[in-house]
């Protein structure tokens, strides 16, 4: 971790000695009738806690990471790189069993379940970069040191909680359709021409609940963000980190300036629940309510993918 990280000193080590015998005595207890204390039985009945999380003592404790600006930009180099890689690899993979490419070309259908097996394959490697990086270089646990951290339920019941944070994404994927249709886009966008199979899409929807939350909230609320805040501060980590959320959707939208804007909000916030709750795990929740509802509105908008926005 990072030499700024606040290590509060125990409690009774920042009391003067005579203090912690004046406590003593105050219970009628002087330091020298304090009772026996068998160190032996204590050490085995903590043991089993030794491993536990150690609770967040400062607000900035969930943004002091071992990682910086230099990890981010290796990152992004290896996301580029390995997009091509894996396309290559699946090409390679494609002439290997005698794929027609002219047939596969013509195909939209075809086109369509590579996209989105290339995009797998590119998400689940990064993840497993993330993991190797957690555990080989920073000898940490990955999910909790990359933000996964347990809500804190103390001033709130947990399913309260929990269906707060459903209820988030619900009412953040209303407003984005409404905003939508207000200022619809003026042609057609590039992700609708993944609507032009059912199996695609079908397989687009349950990525888009299952794969997508999980990849985009651990790479940007729990790696981008924090190193953004610690050097710029919270507010600008919320802005800048949605805003690039955002943007990489961009090629997706490209033309639907709107649309681009609507999700650089929903990034915000994403980013500013995990900020707020300091755990990645609420932004997921959101999310994966948003994406479930857009799904769902888009399976009731095409009848149950009997009438695709994309096909002819």
């Amino acid at each position: 971790m990072n030499s700024d990280e606040n290590n509060s000193p125990p409690l009774d080590s920042a009391l003067p000695h005579d203090s912690a015998a004046h406590v003593d005595s105050a219970h009628g207890v002087a330091p020298s009738e304090a009772p026996h204390v068998d160190m032996a039985h204590a050490a085995a009945t903590s043991a089993p806690f030794e491993n536990l999380p150690a609770p967040l003592t400062s607000v900035t404790d969930d943004i002091s990471v071992p990682w910086g600006w230099t990890d981010l930009f290796l990152f992004l180099v290896l996301g580029i790189a390995g997009f091509f890689l894996i396309s290559l690899f699946v090409g390679l993979a494609l002439a290997m069993s005698g794929a027609d490419f002219h047939q596969i070309q013509k195909s939209p259908t075809d086109i369509n379940l590579l996209s989105i097996l290339i995009q797998v394959l590119l998400d689940l490697g990064l993840l497993a970069y993330l993991a190797a990086q957690m555990r080989l270089r920073f000898h940490s646990p990955f999910w909790r040191t990359i933000g996964w951290r347990k809500l804190d339920t103390s001033r709130i019941s947990p399913p309260a909680y929990y269906l707060g944070l459903v209820l988030s994404g619900i009412v953040l994927s209303i407003i984005v359709a409404l905003g939508s249709a207000l200022f619809p886009p003026k042609k057609e966008l590039p992700i609708q021409a993944l609507f032009q199979d059912r199996y695609a899409t079908l397989l687009f929807m349950l990525l888009a609940v299952l794969l997508a939350p999980l990849v985009e909230e651990t790479i940007f609320r729990g790696y981008i963000y924090p190193v953004i805040a610690r050097s710029l501060g919270k507010v600008w980590g919320i802005l800048a980190t949605g805003a690039l959320f955002g943007l990489l959707h961009a090629s997706q939208l490209w033309g639907g300036w709107s649309q681009i804007a609507l999700l650089v909000f929903v990034g915000i916030v994403l980013t500013l629940a995990r900020a707020v709750s300091r755990s990645v795990m609420a932004s997921f929740v959101i999310h994966t309510s948003y994406n479930s509802l857009q799904v769902i509105g888009l399976l009731i908008a095409t009848h149950g993918l009997r009438h695709l926005p994309g096909m002819p």
